[in-house]
Protein backbone atom coordinates (compact mmCIF):
# COMPACT_ATOMS: atom_id res chain seq x y z
CA UNK A 1 0.00 0.00 0.00
CA UNK A 2 3.10 2.36 -0.17
CA UNK A 3 2.95 3.70 -3.71
CA UNK A 4 6.56 5.44 -3.09
CA UNK A 5 9.31 3.77 -1.44
CA UNK A 6 12.18 6.75 -1.69
CA UNK A 7 13.46 9.48 -3.58
CA UNK A 8 16.86 9.45 -4.81
CA UNK A 9 18.20 13.62 -4.24
CA UNK A 10 19.01 15.76 -7.06
CA UNK A 11 21.97 16.35 -5.59
CA UNK A 12 24.43 15.45 -2.31
CA UNK A 13 26.87 17.19 -0.48
CA UNK A 14 26.45 19.69 -3.13
CA UNK A 15 27.42 17.32 -5.90
CA UNK A 16 25.12 16.44 -8.64
CA UNK A 17 23.69 12.93 -9.09
CA UNK A 18 21.18 13.72 -11.84
CA UNK A 19 21.88 16.36 -14.60
CA UNK A 20 25.15 17.01 -15.71
CA UNK A 21 26.66 15.10 -12.69
CA UNK A 22 27.48 12.07 -11.42
CA UNK A 23 24.94 9.63 -12.98
CA UNK A 24 25.49 10.83 -16.45
CA UNK A 25 29.30 10.34 -16.24
CA UNK A 26 28.86 6.73 -15.04
CA UNK A 27 26.48 6.24 -17.61
CA UNK A 28 28.77 7.90 -20.46
CA UNK A 29 31.90 5.29 -19.19
CA UNK A 30 29.62 2.38 -18.87
CA UNK A 31 28.05 2.80 -22.65
CA UNK A 32 32.07 3.30 -23.18
CA UNK A 33 33.04 0.33 -22.57
CA UNK A 34 30.32 -1.94 -24.19
CA UNK A 35 31.21 0.43 -27.24
CA UNK A 36 34.81 -0.87 -26.80
CA UNK A 37 33.87 -4.24 -26.17
CA UNK A 38 31.42 -4.67 -29.22
CA UNK A 39 34.27 -2.63 -31.74
CA UNK A 40 37.04 -5.06 -31.09
CA UNK A 41 34.71 -7.89 -31.98
CA UNK A 42 32.56 -6.41 -34.82
CA UNK A 43 34.18 -3.07 -35.67
CA UNK A 44 33.34 0.55 -34.51
CA UNK A 45 31.51 1.99 -37.38
CA UNK A 46 28.79 -1.13 -36.34
CA UNK A 47 29.41 -1.00 -32.43
CA UNK A 48 28.69 3.16 -32.22
CA UNK A 49 25.81 2.54 -34.40
CA UNK A 50 24.31 -0.20 -32.35
CA UNK A 51 24.46 1.69 -28.63
CA UNK A 52 24.20 5.33 -30.59
CA UNK A 53 20.12 5.13 -29.69
CA UNK A 54 20.63 3.75 -26.38
CA UNK A 55 23.17 6.14 -25.10
CA UNK A 56 21.49 9.23 -26.46
CA UNK A 57 18.16 8.33 -24.43
CA UNK A 58 19.94 7.39 -21.52
CA UNK A 59 21.54 10.94 -21.41
CA UNK A 60 18.51 12.05 -22.34
CA UNK A 61 16.78 11.08 -19.35
CA UNK A 62 19.38 11.52 -16.64
CA UNK A 63 19.79 15.25 -18.15
CA UNK A 64 16.08 16.02 -17.95
CA UNK A 65 14.68 14.23 -14.99
CA UNK A 66 15.67 17.39 -12.43
CA UNK A 67 13.14 19.16 -14.36
CA UNK A 68 9.97 16.95 -13.66
CA UNK A 69 11.17 15.57 -10.67
CA UNK A 70 12.77 19.12 -8.82
CA UNK A 71 12.90 17.74 -5.34
CA UNK A 72 14.38 14.48 -5.85
CA UNK A 73 13.30 11.10 -8.49
CA UNK A 74 10.74 8.73 -6.47
CA UNK A 75 11.37 5.28 -6.90
CA UNK A 76 7.58 4.01 -7.01
CA UNK A 77 6.40 0.67 -5.60
CA UNK A 78 4.47 0.00 -9.31
CA UNK A 79 7.41 0.43 -11.38
CA UNK A 80 9.78 -1.36 -9.24
CA UNK A 81 7.26 -4.28 -9.32
CA UNK A 82 6.77 -3.32 -13.31
CA UNK A 83 11.07 -4.04 -13.74
CA UNK A 84 10.98 -6.86 -11.23
CA UNK A 85 8.32 -8.61 -13.43
CA UNK A 86 10.08 -7.55 -16.39
CA UNK A 87 13.33 -8.70 -15.11
CA UNK A 88 12.06 -12.76 -14.05
CA UNK A 89 10.31 -13.04 -17.62
CA UNK A 90 12.97 -12.38 -19.57
CA UNK A 91 15.48 -14.54 -16.99
CA UNK A 92 12.70 -17.41 -18.22
CA UNK A 93 12.73 -16.79 -21.56
CA UNK A 94 16.26 -16.89 -22.17
CA UNK A 95 16.03 -20.22 -20.21
CA UNK A 96 13.77 -21.46 -22.33
CA UNK A 97 15.14 -20.10 -25.42
CA UNK A 98 18.75 -21.92 -25.01
CA UNK A 99 16.51 -25.04 -24.34
CA UNK A 100 15.16 -24.64 -27.70
CA UNK A 101 18.49 -23.50 -29.69
CA UNK A 102 17.22 -19.44 -29.87
CA UNK A 103 20.49 -17.14 -29.23
CA UNK A 104 19.61 -15.06 -26.09
CA UNK A 105 20.89 -11.92 -27.91
CA UNK A 106 17.29 -12.30 -29.26
CA UNK A 107 15.26 -12.77 -26.55
CA UNK A 108 17.10 -9.06 -25.07
CA UNK A 109 16.24 -7.58 -28.25
CA UNK A 110 12.84 -8.77 -28.16
CA UNK A 111 12.25 -7.61 -24.67
CA UNK A 112 13.59 -4.24 -24.94
CA UNK A 113 10.53 -3.54 -28.58
CA UNK A 114 8.06 -5.21 -26.09
CA UNK A 115 8.80 -3.88 -23.37
CA UNK A 116 8.82 0.06 -24.40
CA UNK A 117 5.83 -0.41 -27.36
CA UNK A 118 4.29 -2.62 -24.34
CA UNK A 119 4.64 0.73 -21.90
CA UNK A 120 3.09 3.36 -24.77
CA UNK A 121 0.35 1.05 -25.10
CA UNK A 122 -0.57 1.15 -21.94
CA UNK A 123 -0.11 4.06 -21.13
CA UNK A 124 -2.32 5.33 -24.41
CA UNK A 125 -5.37 2.78 -23.36
CA UNK A 126 -4.91 4.68 -19.74
CA UNK A 127 -5.29 7.92 -21.45
CA UNK A 128 -7.89 7.01 -23.72
CA UNK A 129 -10.04 5.55 -20.88
CA UNK A 130 -9.23 8.11 -18.36
CA UNK A 131 -8.68 11.26 -19.79
CA UNK A 132 -11.60 13.31 -18.38
CA UNK A 133 -11.26 12.04 -14.86
CA UNK A 134 -7.71 11.05 -14.00
CA UNK A 135 -5.76 13.08 -16.45
CA UNK A 136 -6.77 15.95 -17.86
CA UNK A 137 -5.86 19.28 -15.59
CA UNK A 138 -7.82 22.38 -15.45
CA UNK A 139 -6.48 25.58 -14.57
CA UNK A 140 -7.48 27.05 -11.17
CA UNK A 141 -10.80 29.23 -11.50
CA UNK A 142 -11.58 28.10 -15.20
CA UNK A 143 -12.78 25.25 -16.99
CA UNK A 144 -9.19 25.62 -19.51
CA UNK A 145 -7.28 22.56 -19.57
CA UNK A 146 -3.70 23.19 -18.12
CA UNK A 147 -0.98 21.93 -20.32
CA UNK A 148 1.85 21.43 -18.11
CA UNK A 149 -0.34 19.97 -15.48
CA UNK A 150 -1.74 17.79 -18.04
CA UNK A 151 1.08 16.39 -19.32
CA UNK A 152 2.76 15.82 -16.09
CA UNK A 153 0.01 13.70 -15.23
CA UNK A 154 0.00 11.86 -18.79
CA UNK A 155 3.56 10.70 -18.31
CA UNK A 156 3.19 9.74 -14.47
CA UNK A 157 3.04 6.12 -15.62
CA UNK A 158 5.01 4.91 -12.83
CA UNK A 159 2.40 5.62 -10.22
CA UNK A 160 -0.07 3.17 -12.14
CA UNK A 161 -2.13 3.58 -14.80
CA UNK A 162 -1.05 0.90 -17.07
CA UNK A 163 -3.70 -0.83 -18.30
CA UNK A 164 -2.88 -4.54 -19.39
CA UNK A 165 -4.75 -4.55 -22.61
CA UNK A 166 -3.01 -1.64 -23.79
CA UNK A 167 0.22 -2.78 -23.10
CA UNK A 168 -0.52 -6.49 -24.99
CA UNK A 169 -1.82 -4.41 -27.91
CA UNK A 170 1.48 -2.57 -28.01
CA UNK A 171 3.57 -4.88 -26.89
CA UNK A 172 1.85 -7.80 -30.00
CA UNK A 173 2.42 -5.28 -32.88
CA UNK A 174 6.47 -4.60 -31.27
CA UNK A 175 6.49 -8.70 -31.76
CA UNK A 176 5.44 -8.88 -35.06
CA UNK A 177 7.45 -5.94 -35.93
CA UNK A 178 10.38 -7.53 -34.72
CA UNK A 179 9.39 -10.86 -35.84
CA UNK A 180 9.38 -10.06 -39.30
CA UNK A 181 12.59 -8.19 -38.55
CA UNK A 182 14.48 -10.83 -37.58
CA UNK A 183 12.71 -13.68 -39.56
CA UNK A 184 11.87 -15.43 -36.99
CA UNK A 185 9.28 -18.13 -36.46
CA UNK A 186 6.42 -15.92 -34.89
CA UNK A 187 3.79 -18.81 -33.39
CA UNK A 188 6.58 -20.95 -32.35
CA UNK A 189 8.46 -17.96 -30.16
CA UNK A 190 5.18 -16.48 -29.24
CA UNK A 191 4.61 -19.54 -27.26
CA UNK A 192 8.07 -19.18 -26.11
CA UNK A 193 7.09 -15.86 -24.83
CA UNK A 194 4.17 -16.70 -23.31
CA UNK A 195 4.75 -17.78 -19.84
CA UNK A 196 7.07 -15.05 -19.03
CA UNK A 197 4.45 -12.40 -20.04
CA UNK A 198 1.97 -14.40 -17.05
CA UNK A 199 4.95 -13.87 -14.89
CA UNK A 200 5.67 -10.28 -15.90
CA UNK A 201 1.82 -9.29 -15.31
CA UNK A 202 1.66 -11.26 -11.53
CA UNK A 203 4.05 -8.84 -10.34
CA UNK A 204 2.82 -6.47 -11.92
CA UNK A 205 -0.47 -6.52 -10.25
CA UNK A 206 1.61 -6.40 -6.58
CA UNK A 207 2.65 -2.96 -8.20
CA UNK A 208 -1.24 -2.12 -9.14
CA UNK A 209 -1.56 -3.55 -4.88
CA UNK A 210 1.45 -0.89 -4.05
CA UNK A 211 -0.33 2.14 -5.62
CA UNK A 212 -3.88 1.09 -4.70
CA UNK A 213 -5.14 0.68 -8.32
CA UNK A 214 -6.94 -1.59 -9.49
CA UNK A 215 -9.07 -2.17 -6.53
CA UNK A 216 -12.51 -4.15 -5.86
CA UNK A 217 -15.61 -3.28 -4.42
CA UNK A 218 -16.45 -2.64 -0.93
CA UNK A 219 -16.67 -6.35 1.09
CA UNK A 220 -16.82 -7.73 4.63
CA UNK A 221 -14.68 -11.03 3.84
CA UNK A 222 -12.18 -11.62 6.08
CA UNK A 223 -9.33 -10.94 3.47
CA UNK A 224 -10.92 -7.62 2.52
CA UNK A 225 -7.84 -4.66 2.32
CA UNK A 226 -7.93 -1.10 3.33
CA UNK A 227 -6.01 1.09 1.66
CA UNK A 228 -4.13 4.49 3.62
CA UNK A 229 -5.44 8.16 2.87
CA UNK A 230 -2.00 8.59 1.07
CA UNK A 231 -0.11 6.53 -0.48
CA UNK A 232 2.98 8.70 -1.49
CA UNK A 233 3.22 12.30 0.76
CA UNK A 234 0.23 14.61 -0.70
CA UNK A 235 -1.41 11.96 -3.06
CA UNK A 236 -4.76 10.38 -1.84
CA UNK A 237 -4.81 6.91 -2.63
CA UNK A 238 -7.71 5.90 -5.27
CA UNK A 239 -9.72 3.56 -3.27
CA UNK A 240 -9.88 6.33 -0.48
CA UNK A 241 -10.16 9.03 -2.81
CA UNK A 242 -13.42 7.54 -4.73
CA UNK A 243 -15.04 6.08 -1.09
CA UNK A 244 -14.31 9.95 -0.04
CA UNK A 245 -15.93 11.51 -2.96
CA UNK A 246 -19.13 9.01 -3.36
CA UNK A 247 -20.35 10.35 0.29
CA UNK A 248 -19.33 6.43 1.88
CA UNK A 249 -17.63 8.03 4.35
CA UNK A 250 -20.63 9.69 5.66
CA UNK A 251 -22.39 6.09 5.61
CA UNK A 252 -23.99 6.98 1.65
CA UNK A 253 -24.74 5.08 -1.10
CA UNK A 254 -26.42 7.03 -4.19
CA UNK A 255 -27.44 5.99 -7.25
CA UNK A 256 -28.44 8.17 -10.44
CA UNK A 257 -31.94 8.07 -10.83
CA UNK A 258 -32.73 5.88 -7.68
CA UNK A 259 -31.72 2.86 -9.46
CA UNK A 260 -29.39 0.44 -7.38
CA UNK A 261 -26.76 -1.25 -9.18
CA UNK A 262 -25.12 -3.07 -6.57
CA UNK A 263 -21.97 -3.01 -3.89
CA UNK A 264 -19.42 -3.64 -6.44
CA UNK A 265 -21.08 -1.46 -9.31
CA UNK A 266 -18.93 1.86 -10.56
CA UNK A 267 -21.92 4.31 -10.05
CA UNK A 268 -20.33 6.90 -12.71
CA UNK A 269 -21.91 4.19 -14.88
CA UNK A 270 -25.64 4.88 -13.17
CA UNK A 271 -25.43 8.51 -13.59
CA UNK A 272 -28.84 8.37 -15.56
CA UNK A 273 -30.98 11.28 -13.21
CA UNK A 274 -31.03 12.93 -9.91
CA UNK A 275 -29.07 11.31 -7.69
CA UNK A 276 -30.80 8.82 -4.89
CA UNK A 277 -29.96 7.22 -1.80
CA UNK A 278 -29.91 3.64 -2.42
CA UNK A 279 -28.76 2.47 1.27
CA UNK A 280 -27.43 4.14 4.40
CA UNK A 281 -25.08 2.47 6.87
CA UNK A 282 -26.09 1.77 10.38
CA UNK A 283 -25.02 4.23 12.54
CA UNK A 284 -23.10 5.95 10.11
CA UNK A 285 -23.66 9.70 9.88
CA UNK A 286 -26.01 9.93 7.48
CA UNK A 287 -27.87 7.27 9.78
CA UNK A 288 -27.84 9.27 12.66
CA UNK A 289 -29.11 12.36 10.67
CA UNK A 290 -32.46 10.63 9.46
CA UNK A 291 -31.30 10.07 5.75
CA UNK A 292 -33.33 7.66 4.07
CA UNK A 293 -33.20 4.94 1.18
CA UNK A 294 -35.05 6.55 -1.12
CA UNK A 295 -34.58 10.13 -0.44
CA UNK A 296 -33.95 12.01 -3.91
CA UNK A 297 -31.34 14.55 -3.68
CA UNK A 298 -32.01 17.75 -4.43
CA UNK A 299 -29.66 19.63 -3.05
CA UNK A 300 -26.23 19.61 -1.12
CA UNK A 301 -25.05 22.46 0.83
CA UNK A 302 -27.13 25.27 -1.33
CA UNK A 303 -25.66 23.73 -4.04
CA UNK A 304 -28.09 21.76 -7.09
CA UNK A 305 -27.51 17.81 -7.27
CA UNK A 306 -29.08 17.64 -10.97
CA UNK A 307 -26.68 14.20 -11.58
CA UNK A 308 -25.01 12.20 -9.47
CA UNK A 309 -21.21 13.60 -10.43
CA UNK A 310 -22.72 16.75 -8.83
CA UNK A 311 -23.67 15.39 -6.00
CA UNK A 312 -20.20 13.84 -5.58
CA UNK A 313 -18.60 16.88 -6.09
CA UNK A 314 -20.68 18.55 -3.21
CA UNK A 315 -19.42 16.06 -0.80
CA UNK A 316 -16.34 15.54 -1.60
CA UNK A 317 -15.71 19.37 -1.36
CA UNK A 318 -18.05 18.96 2.29
CA UNK A 319 -15.27 16.47 3.37
CA UNK A 320 -12.00 17.89 2.85
CA UNK A 321 -13.20 21.03 4.30
CA UNK A 322 -14.34 19.11 7.38
CA UNK A 323 -17.98 20.96 6.80
CA UNK A 324 -21.61 19.74 8.26
CA UNK A 325 -23.45 18.59 5.19
CA UNK A 326 -26.79 19.97 4.47
CA UNK A 327 -29.01 17.62 2.54
CA UNK A 328 -32.95 18.85 0.59
CA UNK A 329 -34.60 16.58 -0.83
CA UNK A 330 -37.13 17.04 -3.61
CA UNK A 331 -39.67 16.31 -1.11
CA UNK A 332 -38.13 19.59 1.04
CA UNK A 333 -37.08 17.66 3.84
CA UNK A 334 -33.60 18.69 5.57
CA UNK A 335 -31.14 16.25 6.06
CA UNK A 336 -28.11 18.21 8.50
CA UNK A 337 -24.85 15.59 8.33
CA UNK A 338 -22.55 16.38 10.66
CA UNK A 339 -18.84 16.63 9.88
CA UNK A 340 -16.68 13.44 9.75
CA UNK A 341 -13.22 13.07 11.03
CA UNK A 342 -11.25 12.08 7.74
CA UNK A 343 -10.29 7.83 8.85
CA UNK A 344 -6.87 6.53 8.36
CA UNK A 345 -7.61 4.07 6.19
CA UNK A 346 -10.40 3.35 3.31
CA UNK A 347 -13.35 0.87 4.02
CA UNK A 348 -12.89 -3.03 3.60
CA UNK A 349 -12.55 -4.23 -0.38
CA UNK A 350 -11.91 -6.94 -2.34
CA UNK A 351 -7.95 -7.20 -2.97
CA UNK A 352 -8.67 -7.76 -6.60
CA UNK A 353 -5.10 -6.82 -7.47
CA UNK A 354 -4.19 -10.13 -5.31
CA UNK A 355 -6.70 -12.09 -7.00
CA UNK A 356 -5.11 -10.82 -10.42
CA UNK A 357 -1.61 -11.56 -9.35
CA UNK A 358 -2.44 -15.21 -8.02
CA UNK A 359 -4.06 -15.75 -11.75
CA UNK A 360 -1.49 -14.50 -13.55
CA UNK A 361 1.12 -16.79 -11.29
CA UNK A 362 -1.47 -20.13 -12.16
CA UNK A 363 -1.71 -18.76 -15.78
CA UNK A 364 2.31 -18.57 -16.03
CA UNK A 365 2.42 -22.32 -14.33
CA UNK A 366 -0.22 -23.72 -16.96
CA UNK A 367 1.91 -22.09 -20.08
CA UNK A 368 5.23 -23.08 -18.59
CA UNK A 369 4.01 -27.08 -17.89
CA UNK A 370 2.18 -27.05 -20.99
CA UNK A 371 4.84 -25.60 -23.22
CA UNK A 372 7.08 -29.01 -23.78
CA UNK A 373 3.86 -30.95 -24.17
CA UNK A 374 2.67 -28.82 -27.44
CA UNK A 375 2.42 -30.44 -30.84
CA UNK A 376 1.56 -27.04 -32.81
CA UNK A 377 3.45 -24.22 -33.23
CA UNK A 378 0.74 -21.70 -31.36
CA UNK A 379 -0.97 -23.88 -28.92
CA UNK A 380 0.73 -21.71 -25.93
CA UNK A 381 -0.46 -18.55 -27.09
CA UNK A 382 -3.65 -19.60 -28.15
CA UNK A 383 -3.71 -21.49 -24.69
CA UNK A 384 -3.25 -17.67 -22.92
CA UNK A 385 -5.42 -15.77 -25.38
CA UNK A 386 -8.20 -18.66 -24.04
CA UNK A 387 -7.31 -18.30 -20.29
CA UNK A 388 -6.28 -14.82 -19.79
CA UNK A 389 -9.92 -13.30 -21.10
CA UNK A 390 -12.04 -15.43 -18.99
CA UNK A 391 -10.20 -14.79 -15.83
CA UNK A 392 -10.18 -11.23 -16.65
CA UNK A 393 -13.63 -10.89 -17.90
CA UNK A 394 -14.42 -12.26 -14.41
CA UNK A 395 -12.13 -10.21 -12.02
CA UNK A 396 -13.96 -7.25 -13.84
CA UNK A 397 -17.56 -8.34 -12.01
CA UNK A 398 -15.63 -7.53 -9.00
CA UNK A 399 -13.51 -4.58 -9.75
CA UNK A 400 -15.16 -0.90 -9.42
CA UNK A 401 -12.53 1.19 -10.96
CA UNK A 402 -13.84 1.08 -14.64
CA UNK A 403 -17.44 2.05 -16.22
CA UNK A 404 -19.11 0.71 -18.67
CA UNK A 405 -18.47 1.72 -22.18
CA UNK A 406 -20.11 1.40 -25.77
CA UNK A 407 -23.67 0.92 -24.21
CA UNK A 408 -23.03 -2.88 -23.40
CA UNK A 409 -23.01 -2.76 -19.79
CA UNK A 410 -19.54 -4.84 -19.88
CA UNK A 411 -16.33 -2.83 -18.66
CA UNK A 412 -13.67 -1.59 -21.67
CA UNK A 413 -11.77 -4.47 -20.64
CA UNK A 414 -14.73 -6.97 -20.66
CA UNK A 415 -15.43 -6.03 -24.34
CA UNK A 416 -11.47 -6.55 -25.31
CA UNK A 417 -11.98 -9.65 -23.22
CA UNK A 418 -14.84 -11.12 -25.66
CA UNK A 419 -13.03 -9.93 -28.80
CA UNK A 420 -9.49 -12.06 -27.31
CA UNK A 421 -11.50 -15.07 -26.74
CA UNK A 422 -12.84 -14.36 -30.63
CA UNK A 423 -9.64 -14.33 -31.84
CA UNK A 424 -8.52 -17.39 -29.43
CA UNK A 425 -11.15 -19.36 -31.43
CA UNK A 426 -10.10 -18.35 -34.72
CA UNK A 427 -6.36 -19.29 -33.72
CA UNK A 428 -7.15 -23.47 -32.55
CA UNK A 429 -9.64 -23.83 -35.54
CA UNK A 430 -6.40 -22.76 -37.92
CA UNK A 431 -3.83 -25.15 -35.53
CA UNK A 432 -6.02 -28.16 -35.62
CA UNK A 433 -5.71 -27.66 -39.21
CA UNK A 434 -2.11 -28.24 -39.05
CA UNK A 435 -0.22 -31.51 -38.97
CA UNK A 436 0.76 -32.22 -35.44
CA UNK A 437 4.12 -32.78 -34.40
CA UNK A 438 6.55 -29.98 -36.89
CA UNK A 439 7.42 -27.31 -34.50
CA UNK A 440 9.67 -24.57 -35.63
CA UNK A 441 11.67 -24.47 -32.23
CA UNK A 442 12.29 -28.60 -31.46
CA UNK A 443 12.73 -29.20 -28.01
CA UNK A 444 16.49 -30.56 -27.23
CA UNK A 445 17.66 -33.11 -24.60
CA UNK A 446 16.83 -32.00 -20.80
CA UNK A 447 12.97 -31.03 -21.97
CA UNK A 448 10.40 -34.11 -21.60
CA UNK A 449 8.70 -35.10 -25.02
CA UNK A 450 5.20 -34.35 -26.32
CA UNK A 451 1.95 -35.91 -25.14
CA UNK A 452 -1.24 -35.80 -27.01
CA UNK A 453 -1.54 -31.66 -26.55
CA UNK A 454 -2.14 -29.59 -29.24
Amino acid sequence: MCSEFFRIPISAGGVPIFGFGVLLLVWLAATGWSIWGSARQFGAAAAIQAHLPTLLIGAAVIVFLPRMFPDGVPIRGYGVMVVTGSAAGIALAVRRAKQNGVDPDEIFGLAIAMFVAGIVGARLFFLIEYWDTNIRRSVPGSDAMDWGATLREALSFTEGGLVVYGSLIGALLAFGWYMRRRGLPMLAMADLIAPSMAIGLAFGRIGCLLNGCCYGGETTAPWAVTFPRENAPGRTSPPYGVQAQHGRMYGLRLAGGGVDYGDNANDEATDNGPPTVVAVDDGSAADNAGVQTGDAIAMINGRATRTLDAAYDALFTAFVEHADVTLRTAGGATRRIAAVDPPPRSLPVHPTQIYSAVNATLLFAVLWTFFPLRRRDGAVIALTLTLYPIARFLLEIIRVDESAVFGTGLSISQNVSIAMLALAAGLWLWLWRQPPGELALPLKSGEPSGGAAA
